[in-house]
């Protein structure tokens, strides 16, 4: 007789900008839930980022990385700012979501793109392109350009100066990412489209090639392929076509952030960074310190990372679905953050946003 668990450590990591005011409101919403099941949840905080930077000197100090290691699921808010532009590169606060994602081993990030009823009309997209939507970006996290050696800025044998990045990738790292988009697909509506530029990249020809072979294993699944190019272009064109968009590194963080949009704000998108052994839970906006401290930032695509810690990383899957019941509820009402604003709508802030979830949240039983 399997025994459940109910007691975790959580790494809380609230960042810069807007992060600390975000995470707040998800840790409301954690503590709720915490309740509801009975379970026991320790919170461990700790600095990362800029604020990691500016109480250590370093973007990821040692003592916060050990925190994440020792945790059940970490959960982050942003990172970043102006403030940081203009010390070293490897120092900037974005170098810490990097270092934590290579050393988590986080392979995999998972980031829905859903729209709620309520915020059809909040697309710059027309309300029958995006009525309905429901697509999974699954990105490859650990590999391509963006880790890829050699990198830098160097002087050519011309004497010109230049910048330089790799692509590539192995053919264990597009396996382990593709078998985890094929899996979720059949949680979905077993398609899954693999984005690569396989006419131009050689590395992402070799992606295909490997997609493909994995794809055996795997008749269920419909398998297509589309250029990056074209994806964008279908993402705005006729984004219900997906149900499981497959790539790299670099092409995911693009059509993620390109995603995001079709639902009204890029601060509804929550997202999960899968590993062997760990997991971190976060919005895919970053720290916007223009509105930092002034009660404008959604909180809701934090509060919805919250219901992906529970569902992957604690084994729950019911949070989850109350969570997006809950939010799915209180845009019903016409409030939103400002992000969301529009004609006939009640404009609320942060804290209030996160006050009526949570409302919501304990009326559920």
């Amino acid at each position: 007789m399997q025994i459940m668990k109910t007691e975790f450590n959580i790494a809380v990591f609230p960042g810069d900008g807007i992060g600390p005011e975000v995470v707040a409101e998800a840790i409301k919403i954690l503590k709720i839930i915490e309740s509801k099941l009975g379970l026991k949840i320790t919170l461990n905080e700790a600095p990362v980022g800029g604020a990691g930077y500016e109480a250590t000197g370093h973007p990821l100090p040692d003592a916060t990385l050990d925190i994440a290691k020792k945790a059940d699921g970490v959960l982050l808010g942003a990172v970043g700012g102006p403030k940081w532009e203009t010390i070293d590169f490897s120092l900037r606060p974005e170098r810490a979501l990097l270092g934590l994602r290579s050393s988590l081993g986080l392979y995999a990030n998972l980031r829905p793109a859903r729209i709620f009823p309520a915020l059809v009309d909040a697309s710059t997209l027309k309300r029958e392109v995006v009525e309905g939507l429901d697509l999974l970006v699954v990105r490859e996290l650990t590999g391509g350009i963006y880790f890829g050696e050699p990198r830098g800025v160097g002087t050519n044998d011309k004497g010109e100066r230049h910048g330089f990045n790799t692509l590539v990738y192995s053919e264990p790292e597009i396996k382990r990412i593709a078998k985890i988009a094929f899996d979720v697909a059949r949680k979905r509506n077993s398609k899954v489209c693999s984005v690569d530029k396989a006419n131009v990249l050689e590395a992402t020809g070799f992606w295909r090639e490997v997609v493909t072979g994995l794809h055996s294993q795997y008749s269920d699944i419909e398998l297509s392929h589309m250029y990056v190019d074209n994806c964008a272009m279908q993402l705005v064109r006729n984004p219900k076509q997906f149900d499981v968009i497959l790539t790299t590194n670099m092409f995911g963080d693009i059509l993620s952030d390109e995603a995001s949009m079709l639902t009204g704000s890029i601060g509804m998108l929550p997202s999960a960074s899968l590993g062997e052994k760990y997991a971190m839970y976060e919005p895919i906006h970053g720290s916007a310190p223009d509105i930092a401290g002034k009660e404008l930032a959604n909180p809701l695509a934090t509060i919805l990372s919250v219901g992906m810690l529970f569902k992957y990383s604690l084994e729950k899957e019911e949070p989850n679905v109350w969570i997006e019941k809950a939010v799915e509820k209180v845009l019903g009402q016409g409030v939103r953050t400002a992000d969301l604003m529009s004609d006939g709508m009640k404009q609320v802030g942060t804290k209030e946003m996160g006050d009526l979830v949570a409302a919501e949240l304990e009326k559920m039983n």
